[in-house]
C-alpha cells in the first residue's frame, strides 16, 4: 500500500503503560535508533518507585518522553504530538498533557470492564466520544501480538508481554527509524532463549508490518537528521556521562579511582557503570550503608587514590559528619548528590533541586565545601572533571549536583578530544633525608593554600589525621583558641581562592539591550534556554546565564546581577539560589518555583519571563 510521506521538524512521543509492560525499554530502543539516524533529540523517562506497583492502576503507570528534531533542541518538550497508551491507566494519567488534535494511539484489548473500573471510568472512553478532540488510532496490540505469534512455542503470557515490540515497530515504521539496532539488541538480549528472541523479534516486524499494510496510517513522517557539530557522537543519560567523567578524570590525574557507594535511586546506575571498568584502575566497593560508603571513599582518599561515593538526599544527610571530617583532613574526595523530591523518602523516581542548601551548609561547624553543578546529560562529564580538578588541586572534599532528571534522562554526547580535556596530574608529598625530619603536614601551597597530600607508608611522611582540630602547620592535635581561628579562616579561604581558577560568567545576550536576565543552575538549563527562545521569538530582549560553579560564585556574578533591572531566578525548589543571591549580593532576585517532580514546562517559563519583561 503506498502511504503519504509528511515531512516535520520536531516530533514528541509518550510511550505509557504498566511497569511491567516494559515503556523503558521500549523508549529506549525508539531513542537509540533515532540517535543513530543522527536527529536532536532529549528524552524523559518516568516511572514508578514501587518494583512492580499494582497492574492497571495510575500509581502502576510507567512512561517514557522523547523529543527529536532536525535541529537543536533543549528539552523532551512539554506536551507529547503522539500517546502511546497500553492500558485505561496509562490513558487516564496522561491524557491531560495531550494537546487536541494529538494522535493518540491505543491498545483496545485493555479496555475491559475491569480494567476501566480499575481507574474510575465508568464508560469506555473509545466508544463515548470524550476522546474526539484526538487523532485517534484504536488498535488491538495484544491480540495481534499474539496472533503474530502463534507457531512459536511461547505461553501465551511470554506471547503477550512482546506487545510492546509491536508497538515499537509500528512507531518505528511510521517515523521511519532503523530497526538494525533493535534487532541486533534483541538477539543478544535473549540470545540464551531462542523462541523469546524469536518472538519479540516477530513482534517488531509485525507491528512494522501492520503499519505498512494498514488503512488506519494513511501517513507515515519523516524528520530529518540535525545539522550537528561536526564529530563523533554517542547517545548518553546522565549517570553514563558522570561515569565516564570520572574515569577520565582519574586518567587525567594519574591516579587510581576508588568509588565507595550504597545503592540509591537515582545514583545506583553509576555504580554499575564503573563497576564495568576495572581496566582503567576503577574499584568499586558496595558497601552496607551510606555512612559505611563515604567512609571507605575517605578512606582510600588518604591512601592516594581519585575517591568518590555516590548517592541522593537522603545518603546526603547520612554522610555530613564524614564530609566534615573531609573538610578537617583536607583530601580530595567527591561527593556525588544525585537529587530526588523529598523530604525524606519522598518520591525517588521523581527529580528536584533541593538539596543546594543542605550541600553548602548540611554539616556541624565552619565546615566549606565547594559545590559544582551539571547542566545537561552529557554535561554531567565535564562536571565530573570539573569536581574533580578541584578536589586534586585544593585538597578539599568537592560536591557534585546532579538530578533524577539528568540521570536517566538522554541526548547526543559530542566526544570530545582527549587533548582537550584539563591536565590534572598532581603530585604526592616525597621525603628526602633533610624534609622527612621536619615534615608539616599542614604546611599550604602559597598560591591554593592546599596542604601535602602524603600517602601511608611514605617514610619520614607520618602525620596525624582525624576530626580534632589541627595546629597550623604542624598538625598536632590543638585546642588553642587563636589557632582554631586560623584554621577556620584559612579552609575558608582556601575555597574562596577557588574563584580565581573559574571562567567569569558567560552571559548570552545578543543585543546587549535586555533589562531582564534568566538565571539557572543545574538541570534548568534546558527549560531556561527554550523558555528564552520563545520569549525572543516573541520579540523581547532577554538575557540568560546559568552558574556551573555555586561555592565559590564566579568572580563577576555580582557585577552581572548589578547589570540588569530584573534577574528572574527559575529553580525547582522553594528558591534556595534565589535566598543565596539576596543573602551575598542583596540583589532583589524574582524567583520562579515549581516542585512537581518534573522539569520545568518551557511554554509555562516563557510565560514568566514575558511577565516579568512586562514590568521591567
Amino acid at each position: 500500500m503506498s502511504k503519504q510521506v509528511q515531512e516535520l521538524d520536531h516530533v514528541i512521543i509518550r510511550f505509557a503503560g504498566d511497569s511491567g509492560d516494559g515503556m523503558q525499554l521500549t523508549g529506549d530502543r525508539f531513542t537509540q535508533e533515532t540517535a543513530v539516524f543522527g536527529n536532536d533529540l532529549s528524552t524523559l523517562p518516568n516511572f514508578p518507585a514501587e518494583i512492580r506497583a499494582p497492574a492497571g492502576t495510575l500509581p502502576g503507570v510507567s512512561s517514557f518522553q522523547l523529543h527529536f528534531a532536525n535541529h537543536d533542541i533543549l528539552t523532551p518538550g512539554d506536551a507529547p504530538d503522539v500517546l502511546v497508551a497500553m492500558n485505561p491507566a496509562a490513558l487516564k494519567a496522561n491524557l491531560k498533557d495531550l494537546p487536541r488534535g494529538a494522535d493518540l494511539i491505543v491498545n483496545t484489548d485493555e479496555f475491559t470492564k475491569r480494567n476501566l473500573a480499575k481507574v474510575g471510568y465508568e464508560k469506555n472512553p473509545l466508544e463515548d466520544g470524550s476522546l474526539e478532540a484526538y487523532s485517534l488510532h484504536a488498535v488491538p496490540l495484544t491480540s495481534l501480538t499474539v496472533k503474530a505469534l502463534e507457531n512459536i512455542e511461547i505461553t501465551r503470557k511470554d506471547a503477550e508481554r512482546a506487545k510492546n515490540m509491536f508497538a515499537l515497530g509500528l512507531l518505528s515504521w511510521l517515523y521511519g527509524r532503523p530497526a538494525e539496532g533493535t534487532l541486533a539488541f534483541l538477539e543478544a538480549k535473549f540470545g540464551r532463549k531462542p523462541e523469546i528472541m524469536k518472538a519479540n523479534v516477530t513482534a517488531f516486524h509485525a507491528g512494522w508490518n501492520f503499519g505498512e499494510t494498514t488503512e488506519a496510517f494513511s501517513v507515515r513522517y519523516e524528520v530529518r537528521p540535525a545539522a550537528l557539530k561536526p564529530g563523533r557522537y554517542r547517545n548518553i543519560t546522565g549517570n553514563t556521562a558522570l561515569a565516564y567523567g570520572l574515569v577520565a578524570a582519574a586518567q587525567l590525574a594519574k591516579l587510581p579511582l576508588f568509588l565507595g557507594s550504597y545503592p540509591i535511586t537515582p545514583a545506583s546506575d553509576i555504580l554499575h557503570e564503573l563497576a564495568k571498568h576495572k581496566k582503567f584502575g576503577v574499584r568499586t566497593f558496595q558497601a552496607e550503608d551510606e555512612i559505611a560508603s563515604v567512609g571507605a571513599a575517605l578512606g582510600a582518599a588518604f591512601g592516594g587514590s581519585l575517591s568518590v561515593t555516590t548517592t541522593s538526599g537522603p545518603g546526603m544527610a547520612l554522610k555530613a559528619e564524614t564530609v566534615g571530617l573531609a573538610v578537617s583532613v583536607e583530601l580530595p574526595l567527591i561527593i556525588c548528590d544525585i537529587q530526588r523530591a523529598g523530604p525524606s523518602t519522598g518520591m525517588p523516581t521523581k527529580t528536584e533541586q533541593t538539596d543546594l542548601l543542605m550541600a553548602l551548609f548540611g554539616r556541624n561547624g565552619e565546615s566549606p565545601v565547594p559545590v559544582v553543578a551539571a547542566a545537561s546529560p552529557s554535561d554531567c562529564f565535564h562536571a565530573a572533571i570539573e569536581a574533580a580538578r578541584i578536589a586534586v588541586t585544593y585538597r578539599t572534599p568537592v560536591i557534585l549536583m546532579s538530578d533524577g532528571y539528568l540521570a536517566n534522562g538522554s541526548e547526543p554526547w559530542l566526544i570530545p578530544d582527549v587533548a582537550s580535556l584539563p591536565d590534572l596530574s598532581t603530585e604526592f608529598a616525597f621525603a628526602t633525608s633533610a624534609a622527612g625530619a621536619d615534615f608539616q603536614p599542614f604546611r599550604r601551597d602559597p598560591v591554593t593554600l592546599a596542604r601535602p597530600w602524603a600517602p601511608p607508608g611514605t617514610p619520614g611522611l607520618e602525620h596525624r589525621i582525624g576530626g580534632i582540630e589541627k595546629a597550623d602547620g604542624t598538625g598536632d592535635i590543638s585546642y588553642d583558641p587563636d589557632n582554631h581561628d586560623l584554621m577556620v579562616r584559612t579552609r575558608q579561604a582556601k575555597i574562596d581562592g577557588i574563584a580565581s581558577s573559574i571562567a567569569p560568567l558567560a552571559v548570552d545576550d545578543p543585543t546587549g539591550r535586555a533589562k531582564v536576565l534568566v538565571l539557572g543552575w543545574g538541570s534548568t538549563y534546558g527549560s531556561i534556554g527554550a523558555a528564552v527562545r520563545r520569549a525572543r521569538r516573541a520579540g523581547h530582549e532577554v538575557a540568560q546565564a546559568h552558574l556551573r560553579h555555586l561555592n565559590p560564585f564566579p568572580p563577576n556574578l555580582g557585577d552581572v546581577l548589578r547589570g540588569y533591572d530584573k534577574v528572574l531566578v527559575p529553580e525547582i525548589n522553594l528558591g534556595q539560589l534565589a535566598l543565596l543571591l539576596r543573602g551575598r549580593f542583596l540583589a532583589d532576585v524574582i524567583s520562579y518555583n515549581r516542585v512537581r517532580g518534573l522539569p520545568f514546562r518551557a511554554a509555562e517559563l516563557a510565560e514568566a519571563i514575558e511577565e516579568v519583561v512586562a514590568h521591567a
